[in-house]
């Protein structure tokens, strides 16, 4: 039986993360116990847990304990994919500050508070944000301020601010700073408009202010923590939703954004076809999960997750994942998470002995690979040979469904137009043989009207 505690919860004295055969447990220690009791005793938990707040969970016997210190041990529902506020569209991370936000109000009628407001304590489940920390609770006492305040503007407030007002890049400063973004950095990137709006301006500029004041001073802790009614708690609540609600982003169309079904090599007929073929190829799998890499604005990842198969749609461009997860939404699908992924330079791990923060293509095992319109990009653009991409799926997967575009599309053409085609090998033979010494070809199809070529695979030494 193998074990093993997840890194990403090694901070809290309150209990951690466990793993036995790929199952999570948490372990709650004898610390928590008056706050895990209240927690169910105040019917905060069924509140939250109904309303599809927080994940719920099952417990475990006791003889699972990992120490000395457990009180419970509890089998919360498993996530199919994690993932992280860096690797969210602008809707994603501002949802999941909204229902933080609902939660911590939710909290206080039940007597209880949010002593955390990490972005990383937020997962999307069944195609909504969702509180996964069932430990992030403790009991209320009148006239104590939010503890969580600073982190949840850290997190949120200020990145959804510097990705409205600034560049949508900056939600990527959570890589560097992973107790969220400081405020004096913000500040400092935020053009002067964004002082105009009374929220930000009192959650993010005089914040930033007030802990540059106190950064200069000795000053003792019962001396910062001023008293602070529940009505006023409630209030700042309040203020902080109206910041956040007034923020606003929107895809601006970008060169591969509205790539699918207008601005491609595909006549109507053919791209029906590829429709097909990929839904054929799934078809012909034992499929348990997908991940579409490349997958723009999720047309091709929805012949999956339409069949209630956990799909991760990636893609690079965040205009196509927010158009995405806005279809996700107004649709209520379920099997869909559609994520940013820079497949040239993907999220590495990151926090304490680079454990904290998994790598985004090892955090899970995937059963079938969608690359679709994206080898081209990656062996022209990116200069990554067949040898390797091929090799990368191959770790990643055991069934790939993949694109060939030759060099005499006009989509290849665009990408050499500006550069030396120092690319012999990419040819479709060259392709065939690059990916032959991990795959196995299994079928091979031209896609009408066009010289494409539509390829399953499955991995060398897989059974069917």
């Amino acid at each position: 039986m193998a074990k093993n505690n997840l890194a990403a919860s090694f901070r809290d004295p309150s209990g951690f993360l466990f793993k036995i055969d790929n199952t999570v447990y948490r372990q709650i220690n004898s610390s928590y116990r008056e706050h895990f009791d209240f927690l169910l005793k105040s019917g905060l938990y069924k509140k939250l847990t109904s309303e599809g707040l927080l994940i719920p969970h099952q417990e475990a016997n006791l003889s699972l304990k990992q120490t000395s210190r457990a009180y419970k041990i509890i089998k919360p529902t498993q996530i199919p994919f994690i993932s992280y506020p860096y690797e969210w569209c602008f809707s994603q991370l501002k949802d999941s500050a909204l229902v933080t936000l609902k939660i911590q109000k939710i909290a206080l009628e039940h007597g209880m508070t949010l002593k955390d407001a990490s972005a990383f304590n937020i997962q999307f489940f069944e195609g909504k944000p969702v509180l996964i920390d069932t430990l992030s609770f403790e009991k209320y006492k009148e006239g104590e301020p939010w503890v969580a305040y600073k982190q949840f503007c850290q997190h949120f407030l200020a990145t959804l601010a510097l990705m409205a007002y600034t560049d949508f890049r900056l939600s990527s400063l959570f890589k560097n700073y992973i107790d969220g973004i400081p405020l004096d950095l913000t500040v400092k990137l935020l053009p002067f408009k964004a002082r105009l709006r009374i929220p930000l301006f009192l959650h993010l500029f005089m914040h930033a202010k007030s802990q540059i004041n106190y950064a200069d001073k000795q000053v003792k802790k019962e001396e910062i923590k001023k008293s602070i009614s529940k009505t006023s708690l409630l209030a700042l609540i309040d203020s902080l939703e109206s910041g956040v609600n007034l923020l606003k982003w929107k895809p601006a169309g970008t060169e591969w954004g509205d790539y699918y079904p207008e601005n491609n090599n595909y006549v109507s007929s053919a791209l029906k076809q590829k429709t097909n073929l990929v839904k054929a190829f799934l078809n012909s799998q034992k499929t348990n999960s997908v991940w579409d890499l490349g997958g723009n604005t999720g047309l091709f990842s929805r012949l999956a997750s339409d069949q209630n198969i956990p799909t991760v749609s990636f893609d690079i461009d965040p205009d196509a994942i927010e158009v995405s997860y806005e279809t996700l939404k107004n649709k209520k699908e379920k099997f869909i998470l559609p994520l940013l992924l820079d497949l040239t330079n993907p999220s590495p791990a990151l926090g304490w002995d680079n454990q904290e923060r998994d790598p985004i293509l090892y955090r899970a095992k995937v059963d079938t690979i969608f690359a679709l319109a994206i080898i081209h990009h990656l062996a022209i653009s990116n200069n990554v040979s067949l040898e390797n991409l091929a090799s990368l799926f191959a770790k990643l997967c055991n069934n790939l469904v993949v694109e060939f575009i030759p060099k005499e599309d006009s989509q290849v053409q665009k990408l050499l137009a500006t550069r030396e085609d120092i690319f012999p090998d990419y040819t479709k033979e060259g392709f065939e043989k690059a990916f032959a010494n991990f795959f196995l070809i299994e079928k091979c199809e031209l896609i009408k009207a066009s010289k494409r070529f539509l390829y399953l695979m499955r991995k060398n030494g897989q059974k069917e």
